[in-house]
């Protein structure tokens, strides 16, 4: 088939400007060692914080799912797609959430784009961190609201957007943010901008895609942090984890999540009000109109969280993990942002930076990619490091001196 013209072109500026992407293929089950090019690395890349992924117990769940329900579901969850296994899987996520209700995408972007466009349409407005992730800006866009973005944890600003005058020319107001960020592992504001919702009237969406099963008492994620009146063991580095307000509860209309990161499967959620979730049902097109997820999936990420809840010390020796390599970095002058969790980037500044150092990396045996725009910010080119609680403090060891190598 002919290439196209711009086709060729945009690929060539891509890599004059060292943006090109490419697949890497891995050869073996996600852990804290993988295979890649028919060698065995350490790893820094997965989002698998609690080392579920292999599990035996969720596998071997699955493999039960696939024996009754074969793989493939056959429908969307309207038609002939809904099945034992789903209802389940919601129910256990709205009592681990706390909500009265919870329903299964077949992805986390897909519930993002779920969520926003059966809340708001065109005329309403949608306030939104500049570094929320990219599913929120897509489905804020197919939603047709109106988009008005605050710089990253702007507190201040995101409350300027809902005064009286939008109020009037808006019919519904929405404020959106990830809890945690996916880029930097720093954290929102959350008991503040619960408050900007709560004095202006507008409802509030969370994604809580990489808080869930790291943070919170119960690993439930950063809301639940707050609404216990806990305080994350955060760098004082990070005024965002100060907690200013612990008087709520967050009043959050809808929390996304899911199954892919700390539950080590694929899919994701929305847990809210019974009626916010029949909403979803009805007016959520990513819901209706694609095929469910499969079943074994869904007892897969029943026994990852069932796991995650009996095991709280694969959350806690987690931390502790990345507490000690935050530590361990900033003694040696790294540049770490504003972490305060698992994810640690190592922010080197250009694209070809960050291309070196990840490669330096790869010659010494660990594989942690360069990130690089649009996925970040121009000039914050980073590594970044994602732990899991299959890392060993000897894991963080050869990780830094591999990393002060490469500088």
């Amino acid at each position: 088939m002919p290439t196209p013209d711009f086709v060729r072109q945009t690929l060539n500026d891509l890599q004059a400007r060292d943006l090109y992407r490419r697949l890497v293929a891995v050869g073996s089950a996600a852990g804290p060692r993988i295979d890649v090019g028919g060698r065995t690395v350490l790893q820094f890349a997965s989002n698998n914080y609690l080392g579920l992924a292999a599990d035996p117990r969720v596998r071997e769940a699955a493999v039960r799912a696939i024996e009754r329900w074969g793989w493939g579901a056959g429908a969307s969850r309207l038609l002939a797609g809904h099945t034992d296994a789903h209802a389940a899987l919601e129910a256990d996520l709205a009592a681990f959430k706390g909500t009265e209700a919870a329903l299964v995408f077949p992805s986390g972007y897909m519930a993002n784009l779920g969520a926003m466009t059966a809340l708001v349409g065109r005329g309403d407005l949608v306030a939104c961190d500049r570094e929320n992730h990219a599913s929120i800006y897509d489905a804020i866009r197919l939603s047709e609201a109106e988009l008005a973005r605050y710089p990253h944890g702007d507190v201040g600003a995101a409350a300027e957007f809902f005064n009286p005058q939008s109020a009037v020319r808006n019919p519904q107001l929405l404020l959106v943010t990830d809890t945690v960020f996916s880029m930097g592992g720093d954290l929102a504001p959350l008991g503040e901008l619960a408050e900007v919702c709560r004095t202006s009237g507008a409802m509030l969406v969370i994604d809580e895609a990489h808080a869930l099963g790291v943070l919170g008492p119960t690993g439930a994620g950063l809301a639940e942090t707050l609404a216990c009146g806990s305080r994350l063991n955060a760098p004082s580095a990070n005024p965002q984890s100060a907690i200013r307000n612990p008087q709520w509860p967050l009043a959050v209309t809808a929390s996304v999540g899911t199954l892919s990161k700390a539950l080590g499967g694929v899919g994701g959620f929305v847990a809210a009000s019974r009626d916010v979730i029949e909403l979803l049902v009805n007016r959520a097109r990513p819901f209706i109109y694609t095929t469910a997820l499969p079943a074994a999936a869904c007892e897969a990420a029943r026994a990852a969280l069932a796991i995650l809840r009996a095991e709280p010390e694969r959350r806690q020796g987690l931390l502790a993990l990345a507490d000690r390599l935050r530590r361990m970095l900033r003694e040696r002058d790294f540049n770490c942002g504003r972490s305060a969790t698992p994810i640690i980037p190592v922010i080197v500044g250009e694209p070809a930076r960050a291309l070196a150092m990840a490669a330096a990396l790869l010659d010494r045996g660990i594989f942690c990619p360069a990130i690089r725009p649009p996925t970040v910010p121009p000039g914050t080119s980073r590594l970044r490091i994602s732990l899991t609680a299959e890392h060993t403090e000897g894991d963080l060891d050869q990780l830094v001196q591999a990393l002060v190598a490469a500088r």
